[in-house]
């Protein structure tokens, strides 16, 4: 069996996929490895984990750049450190002539130089704080990050990795430490494999999506340029599988793994958190959206769909975390929506099959903001129905595959994301149902979820990607 080495940029305690690959890679006999990052990014020491037959290694990210950062790009952030250096320098020089000399002039005539740009990018940073209260990285501060932050993390994980005989990068950020690896087995005469596993276009993916053209054009090249080394493409869906390969393949092996989570058998009678947590009755729809809370999810249009006609004494539950917490806590208290909004924490992942099962409806009208929402099929899509409850989804071509032309009968409902009645006219239609034709459908999701949609049959075609890498010339 082979040795495999992951990289994942983050703490790996709660990426479902990423440990989902590793345990069934572990399992098939593989030795495995997931190097990833400490939880606090600024931490000096890692550590190490041992779970599922596995390992993960915490490294450290490199942060000697950012003082060189802040001396270039915010100055004043540096004028108390930088005075006290030169003060040190300058004492220490005079003290060693002549060499100590001509290094106290070096540092003085480095100061002439400084002081300029340090005055007038911190006259100019005042100005745009005046313009724009609120900071936003900008795209230089986010290419310099991904140059020296994340590849600087990259190529430490490498060099801190174990020799394997696969080395498999997770996303963009990743894949940089799985090509440096290979790299480096390569030199000593091994031919290791390296594996690309995308699990969504990641410079159409969060903020990322919204940097300029020419910033997303540098990271492209870096992409499109590792990605070529790639002996197999891992990603979460045919569609994106196709985009990827047409954009940075052809890769010679592409497997398409869902995020499906493993087959979950509800109790005999349904689990009723939600409605505990949230004080109703046990005639009271819930509509649920769980997972993260961010702008592109659709979570406001998705609120304001509770006030569509026939929804009136249906309730809204977000389980979740993320940016927009507090503006979802704000939204819920708007009298117009009657105390029927509510915004819950996130459950663990070993809880959350109950408290998906215990909602009505799966609610998921990702906006059409990006390519990346436009072409993803969401873990709570599958989450969902593994749970055997039915979705309001976007009416993506992925997501209509998967919901509308299930080989049974449809799994939910499509709507448009951007039209809050067209959200809200979805939910109805199944809180609408009568209890005979619910509980088909119901019961359509979860064979769905038994006979396709699991981790059980994902798992499979991983370890048989694995297999073809290892047989293969």
């Amino acid at each position: 069996m082979s040795r495999v080495v992951m990289f994942v940029y983050n703490d790996c305690t709660r990426d479902a996929r990423v440990l989902r690959e590793a345990a069934a890679l572990a399992a098939a006999g593989h030795r495995v490895t997931i190097m990833a990052r400490p939880r606090d990014v600024t931490a000096n020491t890692g550590d190490r984990e041992e779970r599922d037959g596995f390992e993960i290694v915490r490294v450290p990210i490199p942060g000697g750049w950012r003082r060189v950062w802040a001396w270039a790009w915010y100055p004043w952030r540096t004028y108390g450190w930088l005075g006290r250096w030169v003060a040190f320098r300058v004492k220490s020089g005079v003290r060693r002539p002549p060499r100590g000399w001509v290094e106290i002039v070096v540092i003085l005539v480095g100061l002439v130089l400084w002081v300029p740009w340090a005055v007038v990018r911190t006259i100019a940073y005042g100005i745009a704080r005046l313009i724009q209260p609120v900071r936003r990285q900008s795209t230089v501060e986010w290419l310099v990050r991904w140059r020296y932050g994340i590849a600087g993390w990259a190529r430490a994980a490498a060099d801190a990795a174990p020799d394997a005989d696969v080395w498999h990068g997770h996303d963009l950020s990743g894949l940089p430490g799985a090509v440096r690896g290979a790299d480096r087995m390569r030199a000593g005469g091994a031919s290791p494999r390296i594996v690309y596993d995308s699990h969504e276009l990641f410079l159409e993916s969060g903020s990322n999506a919204r940097r300029p053209a020419w910033g997303k054009r540098v990271l492209a090249r870096m992409e499109r340029r590792l990605s070529k080394r790639a002996d197999a493409l891992v990603t979460v869906n045919q569609t994106l599988a196709e985009v990827l390969d047409s954009e940075y393949g052809p890769f010679p092996r592409v497997a398409v793994i869902h995020n499906a989570p493993a087959r979950w058998d509800p109790p005999a009678e349904r689990p009723d958190h939600l409605r505990g947590a949230l004080g109703l009755g046990p005639d009271v729809p819930v509509v649920l959206y769980h997972g993260g809370f961010s702008p592109d999810r659709g979570l406001v249009p998705l609120a304001e769909a509770m006030l569509a006609p026939g929804l009136e004494r249906a309730h809204l539950a977000y389980v979740g975390f993320g940016g927009m917490t507090d503006d979802l806590v704000a939204l819920s208290a708007e009298p117009r929506f009657g105390g029927r909004i509510h915004v819950l924490p996130a459950v663990s992942q070993e809880d959350l099959p109950a408290w998906v099962a215990s909602a009505d409806v799966g609610a998921m009208p990702n906006q059409p903001t990006t390519a990346n929402e436009r072409l993803s099929t969401p873990n709570k899509l599958f989450e969902s129905l593994a749970a055997g409850i039915p979705v309001v989804t976007s009416d993506y071509p992925e997501r209509r595959r998967i919901v509308i032309d299930d080989p049974d009968g449809p799994l939910g409902e499509t709507c448009d994301p951007t039209d809050a009645m067209s959200i809200g006219e979805a939910i109805r239609r199944i809180v609408d149902l009568d209890p005979a034709a619910y509980a088909d459908l119901r019961r359509r999701c979860l064979r769905a979820a038994h006979e396709r949609w699991n981790w059980e049959t994902e798992a499979e075609k991983l370890v048989a990607l694995y297999a073809d890498l290892a047989t293969a010339p």
